[in-house]
């Protein structure tokens, strides 16, 4: 079993930061692509950013320049650095990890998520 547990969700004003966390723990060989998805009100669940093993990283349009994704692969643990947020930022935010199964074959686990909201 594997599982994924993020913190750091918490109220903000526009212009605010967070640091989101998330650890992976359990059953676990290897890590692939670690990633954080968002879900909004009425929306659907999107990408928000992700980063393979060696570290390249991928950003939606609307988070780059303001969000940052990291990760510690002796932790098991991905981090996600908001800066600048927005209203629009507010969403519930998921950690999501590929977990090696065996030769080239990966499963994919997301967290419970946790609750960003910027408001005034």
């Amino acid at each position: 079993q594997v599982q994924l547990v993020e913190s750091g969700g918490d109220l903000v004003q526009p212009g605010g930061s967070l640091r989101l966390s998330c650890e992976a723990s359990g059953n676990i060989s290897s890590i692939n692509v670690m990633g954080w998805y968002r879900q909004a009100p009425g929306k659907e669940r999107e990408l928000v950013a992700n980063i393979i093993s060696g570290g390249v990283t991928k950003y939606a349009d609307s988070v780059k320049d303001r969000f940052t994704i990291s990760r510690d692969n002796a932790k098991n643990a991905l981090y996600l650095q908001m800066n600048s947020l927005k209203p629009e930022d507010t969403a519930v935010y998921y950690c999501m990890a590929m977990i090696g199964v065996g030769k080239n074959r990966y499963i994919s686990y997301y967290g419970k998520g946790t609750l960003v909201t910027v408001s005034s």
